[in-house]
């Protein structure tokens, strides 16, 4: 479990150093107003939005991480893939909705969803912590 967490970590953290440039990079060569006019209310920016598609992009590695181990079938893959498409999908249209920023109450449901997902993963890999003792026959996922 160890081993994944880390590598999910890392993932996440390159993703963030090579998006957040990149991003910029393109954002400066397509960009033809000034660079002191207002941007476009659509532009997802904001530390909340790019938190938040750095977990989505590592959450997505996790379950090609997994897929490509064979730790999960291609079903369960797809499935998970679809949860965190739809998480994606409902950030971008929040933030359109409030001038490319996400506010705190939904940055926050996003994220417990986003974690739900993860979690799932992790149970179906077989590297979910269990909960319980065995005191009353068995431990089971957390998740």
């Amino acid at each position: 479990m160890r081993s994944f967490k880390t590598s999910l970590r890392t993932a996440t953290l390159t993703a963030l150093l090579i998006a957040v440039p990149l991003a910029g990079a393109y954002a400066a060569g397509h960009h033809s107003k000034g660079a002191l006019d207002a941007t476009d209310p659509t532009d997802m920016t904001g530390p909340r939005v790019e938190a938040l598609i750095a977990q989505v992009q590592g959450v997505r590695q996790g379950i090609v991480d997994a897929r490509q181990a064979n730790n999960i079938t291609p079903a369960v893959a797809e499935r998970l893939e679809m949860r965190t498409a739809h998480i994606g999908q409902a950030a971008e249209k929040v933030a359109a909705s409030y001038h490319g920023r996400i506010p705190a109450a939904q940055y926050h449901d996003l994220l417990r969803r986003l974690d739900n997902v993860d979690q799932r993963l992790m149970v179906d890999t077989g590297s979910g912590f269990l909960i319980g003792d065995g005191a009353d026959g068995g431990n089971y996922p957390n998740g």
